[in-house]
């Protein structure tokens, strides 16, 4: 399986801009089914990717970091605990 990690989490700070912490992490790891969506207080993103600590990284460049989940797809798809 191919971008196993299931990764979202929340950014707050002021003046946050979905676009630009798209092009953010797109930059910082593949991925795919990248959603990027809020207001420039606090931004929701879900990204699936083999490499979900850059993406935290970057998340915590944007602002404060919370509400972090990581689920390992490959182990959902065989029936065991993500």
């Amino acid at each position: 399986m191919e971008n196993r990690f299931d990764t979202q989490f929340l950014i707050e700070g002021k003046n946050l801009d979905e676009d630009v912490i798209r092009a953010g992490i797109l930059h910082a790891a593949p991925g795919d089914c990248l959603l990027v969506v809020g207001d420039e207080e606090v931004i929701k993103v879900h990204y699936h990717t083999d490499e979900p600590w850059k993406v935290l990284a970057y998340g915590a460049s944007q602002g404060d970091i919370h509400t972090i989940i990581v689920e390992n797809m490959e182990r959902q798809a065989a029936g065991l605990h993500g």
